[in-house]
Parts: structure tokens; sequence; C-alpha cells
């Protein structure tokens, strides 16, 4: 059994990896910023952690961790001349200098895993261009290129790869599917005919931390109900 950490866990994608692994009898340190949680599973504890912090405190990990799974995000669609640049920036902060402030401060731990590995999210957009991402598209694209860049530089010892989802039944995405009438309309807009549950993109996750993707890296998955490739 592994050792898990997950940036993110108290809500959408990140809480239902969360306890999908722990009901796997890993043992799984999440963590939250605003929306306090506690598990009543002794193999799944949460701390409170903001990215956005200067320091990050990460004394409650063990030596040793085997995965870390990066999941804080934001999706904030507008016209690209309604978006102020310091927009943009509160976006790469959170969903890349956040990442990168925690890998770098986590590699030691990872080091001490015999098959370590590492899963950041993208989303579709990134590779099929709509209309409005722009913000999320400029901070989820730098993704796509750390997680190639560190999949070369820690190999063969730290596998990283990325998960790009399309629309995802989460509270994040919740304006997006507030009325029957548009989550219709994104269902009908993805050729498999339906959003994306969180739990589909955890199954995801889940392959890519286990030895069962130990010969894949520098990868990103879309795992998009075949949004980004599929023209019906």
């Amino acid at each position: 059994m592994a050792t898990v950490l997950i940036i993110g866990g108290s809500s959408g994608i990140g809480y239902k990896l969360s306890h999908m692994l722990a009901d796997q009898g890993h043992d799984v340190l999440a963590t939250y910023n605003k929306n306090e949680i506690s598990s009543e599973k002794s193999n799944l504890v949460y701390h409170k952690l903001n990215v956005l912090d200067a320091e990050l405190n990460f004394n409650f990990l063990p030596a040793q961790i085997d995965a870390l799974v990066y999941c804080p995000g934001s999706v904030n669609l507008k016209p690209f001349h309604r978006i102020k640049p310091e927009e943009f920036t509160r976006d790469f902060e959170l969903q890349v200098t956040g990442a990168v402030k925690t890998i770098q401060a986590l590699l030691p731990n990872l080091k001490q895993a015999a098959h370590p590995a590492i899963v950041l999210f993208s989303t579709v957009a990134v590779q099929s261009g709509f209309n409005f991402h722009s913000q999320v598209s400029a901070s989820k694209g730098a993704i796509e290129g750390l997680t190639h860049a560190l999949a070369a530089e820690f190999a063969p010892k730290i596998r990283v790869n990325c998960v790009a989802p399309s629309l995802t039944d989460t509270p994040l995405t919740q304006n997006l599917i507030s009325t029957d009438e548009k989550r219709t309309q994104n269902d009908q807009r993805h050729p498999l005919k339906r959003i994306g549950k969180a739990e589909d993109i955890a199954n995801a996750v889940e392959f890519l931390i286990s030895e069962k993707s130990s010969w894949i890296t520098g990868q990103v998955l879309h795992v998009d109900g075949g949004m980004s490739s599929l023209k019906l």
C-alpha cells in the first residue's frame, strides 16, 4: 500500500480520489484550504494548507511519500478583453506556482520511495481551444509544459504525468451546469454524450500513480469523453 499526498482533497475530484484511495487501503494525507473537513477513516487524514502562502509547511508528512497529486484549480470563463492581467497572475500562482513550490518542497520525500509518481491537472481547452477559456488555458498550458520538463528531469526515478479533463460535475463547475438545459447542452457537446464525473477523473489518477502505469511518464492523459479528438 502507498502513502499518497493529495493537495486540494476537500472537494470535487480531490475529494473523490482521497476516499477512493483510502477505501483501497492506501494511507492518504489530503489538504484543504477554505473547505474545512475531517475524516472518520483512520487512513485518511486532512491538514490545512494554503498553497498561496509564501512558505508551505509539510511537517505533517512522513519522510517518504509514494505519490503526489496536485488538484487546486479555478474555472473563470470570460471574454479575453474583460480579464484583468492580475486575474491571469492569480490563476498562475494557484495552479502553477503552487504546484512548483509543492513539488520542490517534497522532492526529498518522493525520492525516498521506490517508485514515486506525480500527477498534475490540465484541461481539454489547452489542446482544443475554446471561446472564453484564455485564463484557464494560459495556466494549464504551463502545467503541460511543466509536466514534460519535469518528467525528463526526474527520469528514471520519479514519473510525472498530467490529466486533462473536459467539463466535470464538481462544485467548481456548478455555474456551467446549473440548469437542466445547460447540463443537457454540455452533455451533447461530448461524443460520449455526457459530461464527466469526479470518479472518471479519479480513476485515471489512480492508474497514473499505480504500478499499472510504471512505463508511462511525461504524458497528458485526456479524460474528456472524446472531446479533444473526435468530431461527430
